[in-house]
Parts: structure tokens; C-alpha cells; sequence
């Protein structure tokens, strides 16, 4: 998007770039008009996120664009979706071996009550 401040004869130019953030309960998605060679953490601070979730921390490592990680310091680019992402509740490895475990333990359980249904009917 371009603007032309004709007194001064200045092309001040602008790019369009969103901002979110999301917990379960709330999310947000805020479009901002920024300047040129804004960075990730500029336009965080800009879009005043943070007076929306009050205890939001950035933390330089969980943030993004498009689902790509990116660093606070890289320029952004008109169309731009910054995201901020929530720590982890779980290790996803953890999650998977106990999921794994589970239905192991509930395969064995199922195997267990049909050889006991099976005896029972075959009188044995």
C-alpha cells in the first residue's frame, strides 16, 4: 500500500501484516499497517498484543511466520502472518510412548476377556 503526503512530495510507504496469538479459551488475529524493514519483535510490540493476553511473554523461540520458526530480528514482508506460540504442555515423544502404552495395555485387556469368555462358553 502506497500513500503520497503531496506537500512534502514523500511516497510514505506502508505493508499489511498480521499478528496472533491463541490460547484455548481466546484467540487473536490483528492487522497492522507497518513500515518497511519492520522486524517480528517490532511488529509484536507494535500490534500491542501483550495488553491482550497480560501474561504473554515472548519468548524469542516460539515465535513464527507462517508456521515457519523465525527469529525477532528478521525483517518482515507485506502479508506477513507473525505468530506466537504457547510453550508445550507435553513432550510430544512422552505423549506418544504413553499413548502407545495405553493401547498396549488395553489390547492385552480385550485378549484377556476373550479367551476368559471363550473357556467360559466352551465349559472349561
Amino acid at each position: 500500500m502506497q500513500t503520497m503526503a503531496r506537500s512534502q512530495g514523500v511516497v510514505d510507504e506502508t505493508i499489511t501484516i498480521e499478528v496472533v496469538y491463541a490460547l484455548p479459551e481466546k484467540q487473536l488475529l490483528l492487522t497492522l499497517e507497518v513500515a518497511p524493514g519492520t522486524t517480528l519483535g517490532e511488529a509484536i510490540t507494535q500490534s500491542g498484543i501483550v495488553d491482550e493476553f497480560p501474561d504473554l511473554v515472548i519468548d524469542p523461540a516460539r515465535v513464527g511466520i507462517f508456521g515457519n520458526k523465525a527469529r525477532l530480528e528478521d525483517e518482515l514482508r507485506s502479508g506477513d502472518r507473525v505468530e506466537i506460540y504457547r510453550p508445550l504442555i507435553a513432550d510430544p515423544k512422552e505423549a506418544r510412548r504413553k499413548r502407545a502404552e495405553l493401547a498396549k495395555e488395553k489390547l492385552k485387556a480385550e485378549k484377556a476377556k476373550a479367551k476368559k469368555a471363550k473357556s467360559s462358553r466352551s465349559g472349561g
